[in-house]
């Protein structure tokens, strides 16, 4: 049963087409201001793994030369030649360059590299870079003293691995794969399941081609970009072919592969889809074949979703058997919603004659898309936060935060569209002309009501026919635009893929962001590895020389009972002959960086020649603190010394 939809003629004051095209063009401003600041604000890939401890520990002094060094990590991570380099103090290699030997015994992941015999006192850096199991890089470094601190000409790197370019133009195909898989999987289901005429619809299938198109060349990308990005950060490294054999040979590579291969299954999917269903005119034969074409669908969309679950978050962490399932149903709902989203707004500007059938029909879709989005989200959220604190108190919490907003958002004007819907008459919405030609409902092409007579010239033939071409689209707009319910409806979808869009891409930027839980836990790691391992007073001794007469000497200091809360210290200063020194003033301050607190001033008392004294130190939190003590030898001669220290 069809129903003509009804024709409201566009009046002077309201131009039909301006009013899309304005909301549009507002929409755009507001999609690239979000994915700008998303994008801006994050900064290189941090992942599930983290450093919890090492030996030496970050800014120890030890007394003697250690045969190695050993790496703790919160999560299993992948090593190779180079992942640890040990440099002293002039910045030559101190490891050997033996690939790092894996530790691990029971649930406690450890690497180790040996170092050269015989190194000289001095500090040196440990520079490390790995793989995490949820395939994103991580990367670090820290120093330790061999006798005493001295000075080095090695930097400490602040830039992480997965960052410069290479790590942008990676976050960039790793949206443009969500993007395509998408539309892909959501086109192809909205044909199937809501419009089925809709196959023959040249909009549509170029959505979905182009869906395809963007998956195959972002997984392409992601696949040479590999390499790169989670080694070197050389964009030049995408022509090693040494290092393209290491990528298939990791678990990331072969999910990369996997998707590859599924995607031309797919191309078959697409060409069945619109080639022999599309022109199939047998209901009973196409019934049959959208069974056959919904079920090899939906085993291909599970696969090429099973590609993200099998090598990111969900494969790694806890309860990852029924993590990765929850990922592939929680990515079939964002692509039957969403995908699904995308076509409507498509056949709404582009194929007047959809069906209201079919707009309800998806309605209903949605609907059920954000009930398993709801059930598979609030579990995720549950895995990768798993408290107050994380969500709130970490990058990963916060982004979860933002994207709960969007999707907040999106059912808020999905609803909006839901009322446009309702209002819509049921049957066929049909755009119909009056005069000298009808929209058809099937191929969507000018049919002529009255015989024309063709003209002798072949290029006035061709002439007329694209003029009547023109005339027929023209007329399908203006009955198009002139329907106030459908311009509506049209104006509310439009405004849902635009915040589709943005939440698209926080949920692009939480796929490359640790997890808040593993945030904290490794926090927690951290800091009971750093406690002292028996009790008692801190002894430090540091050398100075603040270039003046009689400026050499040493500082010793005692903290005692060396942990948080009140502490009382001691600070010696002795000459270079080891008797006591009096010099006229003493000050320190107490720098815990990682959790921005301090500097904390405390200005000692002078008790006697050479000793002073401060009681009631507090230490606020456990932690690797760094003390700089200050010494004055004379009016215009003073110097300032550092060592990092675990209290707590």
């Amino acid at each position: 049963m069809t129903a003509t939809a009804p024709h409201f003629g566009p009046t002077p004051s309201a131009s039909p087409m301006r009013r899309p095209l304005t909301a549009a063009a507002l929409l755009a401003v507001f999609i690239g201001t979000v994915f700008g600041l998303l994008l801006g604000g994050a900064g290189p890939a941090s992942a599930h793994a983290a450093l919890t401890g090492s030996d030496p520990q970050d800014g120890a002094v030890v007394a003697t030369a250690p045969k190695e060094v050993t790496l703790t990590f919160s999560e299993q991570v992948a090593m190779g030649d180079g992942s640890v380099r040990v440099l002293d103090p002039s910045g030559k290699r101190a490891d050997t360059g033996a690939e790092p030997r894996n530790l691990q015994s029971a649930s406690t992941v450890k690497y180790s590299v040996p170092l050269h015999a015989g190194l000289p006192d001095g500090t040196y850096t440990v520079a490390w870079q790995a793989v995490s199991a949820d395939s994103h890089p991580v990367s670090g470094a820290f120093t330790f003293s061999i006798g005493a601190p001295s000075k080095t000409t090695v930097a400490l790197p602040t830039d992480q691995a997965g960052g410069g370019l290479v790590g942008t133009l990676y976050g960039i195909a790793r949206y443009a794969a969500y993007a395509g898989f998408i539309l892909l999987a959501g086109g192809a289901a909205f044909v199937l399941a809501c419009w089925q005429r809709g196959a023959s619809a040249r909009p549509l299938q170029r959505l979905v081609v182009r869906g395809w198109m963007t998956l195959t060349t972002a997984t392409l990308a992601m696949l040479l970009l590999r390499n790169p990005y989670t080694g070197s950060g050389k964009l030049a490294d995408i022509f090693d072919l040494d290092g393209l054999k290491a990528v298939l040979d990791t678990k990331p590579g072969a999910a990369l592969v996997s998707r590859l291969l599924l995607l031309g299954a797919s191309a078959l999917f697409i060409a069945v889809l619109f080639g022999a269903y599309a022109k199939r005119e047998d209901e009973r034969e196409k019934k049959d074949l959208t069974f056959g074409l919904a079920i090899g669908g939906a085993v291909i969309a599970a696969g090429i979703a099973g590609t993200w679950a099998l090598a990111e978050h969900a494969s790694t962490g806890i309860q990852p058997g029924i993590a990765m399932p929850v990922d592939v149903l929680h990515l079939l709902a964002v692509a039957a919603w969403l995908g699904g989203l995308a076509a409507l707004l498509v056949a709404l500007y582009r194929t007047p004659d959809i069906e209201v059938t079919a707009v309800r029909r998806f309605s209903r879709i949605a609907f059920g898309s954000v009930l398993v989005l709801t059930a598979t989200g609030l579990y995720q959220s549950w895995r990768q936060v798993g408290s107050w604190s994380a969500l709130t108190g970490t990058r990963y919490g916060q982004l979860l935060l933002v994207k709960v907003g969007l999707v907040a958002v999106l059912v808020g004007v999905a609803w909006i569209s839901r009322r446009w819907t309702a209002r819509l008459p049921a049957g066929t919405a049909k755009a119909q002309g009056t005069g000298a030609g009808t929209a058809d409902a099937g191929t969507g092409n000018a049919v002529e009501t009255e015989p024309a007579t063709v003209p002798a010239d072949p290029a006035r033939a061709a002439q007329l026919a694209r003029q009547k071409a023109a005339v027929a689209t023209a007329t399908k707009k203006r009955i198009r635009d002139a329907d106030p319910d459908r311009s509506g409806l049209r104006r509310s979808v439009l405004a849902e893929v635009g915040v589709a869009v943005a939440l698209l891409a926080v949920t692009t930027v939480l796929t490359s962001t640790e997890p808040g839980r593993t945030e904290e836990e490794a926090a927690r790691t951290s800091t009971a590895a750093s406690a002292p391992t028996a009790a008692g007073p801190i002894a430090v001794s540091l050398p100075f020389d603040t270039g003046g007469r009689n400026g050499k000497g040493t500082v010793r200091m005692d903290i005692d009972p060396g942990r948080t809360g009140a502490n009382g210290l001691h600070i010696w200063i002795d000459g270079p002959d080891g008797q006591p020194m009096d010099v006229p003033e003493v000050k320190l301050a107490f720098t815990l960086a990682s959790k921005d607190i301090g500097p904390l001033p405390v200005v000692p008392d002078r008790l006697t020649e050479g000793h002073w004294t401060a009681s009631g130190v507090q230490i606020p939190m456990a932690g690797n603190w760094k003390m700089a003590v200050t010494v004055r030898t004379s009016d215009i001669d003073q110097t300032t010394i550092a060592k990092n220290v675990k209290i707590g």
